[in-house]
């Protein structure tokens, strides 16, 4: 009887870190939510708690960072299906030319510190590329809960984000070349095939604006089939474009654009949803992982500096660029502070970078805590700024007054 007992009480790890995870989310979603902050913060928090730094009870990290990819895919998916390309048109110069700048200033502003600090020429444009993205995940949410999504600074933070989202390919390709990779010639018109393929069908879809799916109506009703269907364009896009040498974020991105010109989208939104909520959830869960609290106690001093300049150097940018295309001092200043963080795919930069060896360890683990930091911050910077926005309006109606 005693033999048996180690057996009836043994369990699959896997179903304790589930658990484990779940019950620790719960716990500090509810703290967050009864201070009104986004849940993000608590995933990063999880996964910090439960990584190597922190009680050590995930140790093998890579199955939580490729379902973490899928987050991402899922999460490009979704945001594809919020943008009307007519609409995003129709803000392309805020987008194009705004991105374009933001992305030039990183990278001069970085190369100017970097010069002072004997750093290489490759990182600091590697640096400059990570702190020009900010966070769609964290924006998005922000902006639906402060009902901001269709108001004018909403649309032209979401076309510049929207654009962000374009350009990590092009920057992708750039960081791979800085680490002296040589594509040939194969690749290269793979990729530039893959980029007329996307071209091609975002042109498609401005023309025609609504596209019907096939068996659209045959499942208007079959829940199960509607799965599969919503499915095959997220996965089946990331896919192709992983075929192209293009990143499969953009492929579901493209995905997504096709289910909001098809009109389906709100029956693929309560279809799936609930799977982006997860995958999203371990994808920030694997970034908490990768942080090295030993490291950042370390180095918290120039941390702290660097996420000091991060901020205000992007947040003044991006509050000069929204003003420059007519916004309001007020609405620009809050659209810089919206766009203020480093986002998500800068990981992507930063881990590209590091597997070329552009980076070293202590750089690589230096980005990581630093836009883990920014993601942290950034709801608390945004509400600080609102504050500076409504205070600066009570003293104007009292000069008035």
């Amino acid at each position: 009887m005693n033999a048996l007992m180690p057996k009836l009480i043994s369990f699959d790890p896997l179903i304790g870190s589930i658990s484990v995870i779940a019950i620790l989310i719960v716990a500090v979603g509810l703290f967050l939510k009864k201070i009104k902050q986004p849940y993000i913060i608590g995933y990063i928090l999880v996964g910090a708690m439960l990584g190597q730094s922190g009680l050590g009870f995930i140790e093998d990290a890579s199955t939580i960072d490729h379902l973490g990819e899928m987050g991402i895919i899922l999460l490009l998916f979704f945001i594809g299906m919020e943008i009307s390309l007519p609409e995003f048109i129709k803000q392309w110069k805020v987008a194009a030319i705004g991105t374009t700048i933001q992305v030039a200033l990183s990278v001069v502003i970085i190369w100017a510190v970097g010069y002072f600090f004997g750093w290489r020429m490759e990182r600091s444009v590697i640096l400059g590329f990570v702190i020009a993205l900010s966070s769609s995940a964290v924006i998005i949410k922000l902006l639906s809960d402060k009902n901001l999504t269709n108001t004018r600074i909403g649309k032209n933070v979401l076309s510049i984000l929207l654009m962000q989202d374009i350009i990590i390919v092009p920057l992708l390709i750039a960081v791979t070349m800085l680490g002296g990779k040589e594509e040939s010639t194969d690749a290269i018109f793979l990729n530039i095939a893959g980029g007329l393929g996307i071209m091609i069908s975002l042109i498609y879809i401005y023309k025609k604006q609504t596209i019907q799916l096939p068996f659209s109506k045959a499942i208007e009703k079959d829940h199960e089939l509607q799965v599969f269907l919503a499915i095959l364009f997220c996965f089946g896009g990331a896919l192709g474009a992983s075929f192209f040498g293009l990143s499969p974020a953009l492929g579901a991105f493209v995905g997504g654009m096709i289910m909001h010109a098809s009109k389906a989208t709100h029956w693929i939104y309560n279809t799936l949803n609930s799977f982006r909520i997860l995958f999203v959830a371990i994808f920030f869960i694997s970034v908490g992982l990768q942080l090295d609290f030993g490291f950042i106690i370390e180095n918290i001093w120039a941390i702290l500096a660097v996420l000091i300049c991060v901020y205000i150097t992007n947040h003044l940018i991006n509050a000069l660029i929204l003003r420059l295309f007519s916004c309001p001092w007020k609405e620009a200043f809050l659209g810089g502070a919206l766009l203020a963080q480093i986002g998500e795919l800068s990981f992507l930069i930063a881990s590209t970078a590091y597997s070329l060896n552009i980076i070293e360890s202590y750089s690589y683990k230096f980005t990581i805590s630093l836009i883990s930091l920014t993601l942290i911050i950034s709801p608390f910077w945004i509400s600080f700024t609102e504050k500076l926005i409504l205070s600066s309006g009570g003293r104007k109606r009292n000069k008035i007054n």
